[in-house]
């Protein structure tokens, strides 16, 4: 497994060698607990935030092709598959998964991108322990992490990019702080990170 700078990037490969199949990003949060007498009297948190994990697919030129978020759960292919909205960020592990089945995406798919951000609009200041990790789908080995925790006035980032090269794939830790309450907010930063 590799934890990832932003910038960084890593060649995806099964352990042992050999191409991937099949991937999950998994996206992780937790809210900040209250600190001190205020913050106990209101019963140590600040209540729940729902960030929704998004992927968006393009093509050689830039094009966006099909997104995959809350809103839509599957790619117009089925190569993609969201598990569903998470609303609060409660419970261990990931609390959004996004499938992806490499070898059933179509091959004008250059780059898929990956993104989140808090729908109601809560900052990141409030956000603790945030992640996102890819995962070969296939044994449940973890590739790659990410951290996306830091505090920030920002209601979103772009996470990750996972771009075809050759006849594998690289997955890029971008971690651009963005502001929006759906991904369609952050295209200009999205595009940007192409």
């Amino acid at each position: 497994m590799v934890n990832l700078q932003k910038g960084q990037t890593v060649r995806l490969e099964k352990r042992g060698g050999g191409t991937l199949t099949r991937v999950a990003m998994g996206l992780g949060w937790d809210v900040k607990k209250a600190k001190g007498l205020f913050g106990a009297l209101l019963g140590g948190g600040g209540g729940d935030i729902d960030l929704d994990a998004s992927c968006l697919l393009f093509d050689a030129g830039g094009q966006m092709v099909d997104q995959v978020w809350f809103r839509q759960l599957t790619s117009r292919d089925g190569s993609i598959v969201h598990s569903g909205d998470n609303l609060t960020g409660a419970g261990a592990g990931d609390d959004e998964t996004i499938n992806v089945d490499l070898t059933r995406l179509p091959s004008t798919v250059r780059a898929l991108v990956f993104t989140v951000n808090s729908f109601r609009g809560d900052t990141f200041d409030r956000i603790d322990n945030a992640y996102c990790r890819l995962v070969d789908a296939t044994n449940g080995s973890e590739l790659a992490r990410f951290d996306l925790s830091g505090s920030g006035t920002h209601t979103g980032q772009v996470m990750a990019q996972v771009v075809r090269v050759g006849d594998g794939w690289e997955m890029k830790a971008l971690g651009e702080k963005t502001t929006g309450r759906t991904f369609h907010d952050m295209m200009g930063p999205i595009t940007a990170a192409l």
